[in-house]
Parts: structure tokens; C-alpha cells; sequence
């Protein structure tokens, strides 16, 4: 087909592709193929805006083919080290541009669908709301973190190197933030909010 894209798939893994990307472009290429959309969407949620998240991402690979020679296999995926430039960036770019952390929460938690009528589903978009406002009030590291585990899926390992912090800390911030949401949602339901 004249114009089309064929996509290689290759079966290597990341931490080896990692170490030919040294030398090897295409290795790198395949390496950007496979995490692009996962980083952009992680620099989405965390600035709220398309153009920033597009930036944002377009430097986190710059620096990371930059890099790609103090990149060691370290018993992490390979994708802890490129969010943990991306964590990097996003934080240099919330400092330097002085904003207040707006980040998009709506992925995190999507409540079910399957309401019997106009009344339940309206009751679940109050709650989603809630919900949503509750996340927002959050500082911005407790919704990094909901954002690494429940949006992006990554391990507690993943999220201790992205994060700078010991897996135990990682497991125990996350323990309080979700005690802390839970909380919170029942004061509003009980209208103490």
C-alpha cells in the first residue's frame, strides 16, 4: 500500500534494546514506539494541557537518546528510568513556570456505567465529581503516585525509582492517600465538607 506504515515488531526486551540504542538508532526507535504514548500521557496528567504534554514528552526522548549511555540495567524496567525523566521535566517545568498544579484526574477512577435510569446516572456523575474535586485537592506527589499506579499501571518498584523513594514509602504514601480520599468523600457525603 503506497504510503503505509509498517510497523516492526520486535520481541527484544526494553533493557536490551536499551544498551544497542547506544549505538543503534533504531533500537531507540523502537524503545520511543513502545512508551511514547504511556509517557504522554503521564506529562497529560500531570499539566493538563496537550501542547505542554506534547513538549514535555518530545524532551523527555531527546534527553533520554542523550543518555542512553548512563543507562544501566539495574534489576528496574527500563520504563522507570525514562519516567523518572519525565518526572524530572515535569517537575523543572511546574517550578519554572510558577503554575499551580492543574492535573487531569479524569482517568484515574472511572466509576461504572451501568445505571438503571436518568436518576442513577446523574448520581454517578455527582459522585465522579466529588471524586474528582477530592483528587484535585490532593498535593501534587499523592496524585503523582494514583497517576503512576492507576493510570499507568506501573509496579511499586517502577514508582519508588520514578519518584526518588524506597518501595516501603512508595506502599505507605499510597496507603494514606486512599485512606485519606476515603475520608474525605465521606465527609462530603455526610455534607461535612
Amino acid at each position: 500500500m503506497k504510503g503505509a506504515r509498517l510497523r516492526v515488531v520486535n520481541g527484544e526486551p526494553d533493557e536490551v534494546l536499551a544498551i544497542r540504542a547506544r549505538t543503534d538508532r533504531e533500537a531507540f526507535g523502537i524503545l520511543y514506539e513502545r512508551h511514547v504514548r504511556r509517557v504522554y500521557n503521564y506529562m497529560y496528567y500531570r499539566t493538563g494541557s496537550v501542547a505542554d504534554a506534547e513538549d514535555l514528552t518530545a524532551r523527555t526522548f531527546f534527553q533520554a537518546l542523550n543518555n542512553m549511555h548512563r543507562y544501566q540495567v539495574q534489576g528496574v524496567p527500563f520504563s522507570a528510568w525514562l519516567f523518572r525523566i519525565a518526572h524530572n521535566l515535569v517537575a523543572n517545568w511546574h517550578r519554572d513556570t510558577s503554575r499551580h498544579h492543574t492535573i487531569s484526574t479524569d482517568g484515574i477512577v472511572d466509576l461504572p456505567t451501568d445505571a438503571d435510569g436518568p436518576h442513577d446516572t446523574a448520581e454517578m456523575e455527582e459522585e465522579r465529581r466529588e471524586l474528582h474535586a477530592a483528587l484535585r485537592r490532593l498535593p501534587a506527589d499523592r496524585q503523582q503516585l494514583l497517576i503512576l499506579k492507576y493510570v499507568e499501571q506501573l509496579s511499586t518498584e517502577e514508582i519508588a525509582v520514578i519518584m526518588g523513594r524506597s518501595e516501603g514509602a512508595v506502599k505507605a504514601l499510597l496507603h494514606r492517600t486512599i485512606k485519606s480520599l476515603r475520608e474525605e468523600l465521606s465527609r462530603t457525603k455526610r455534607g461535612g465538607s
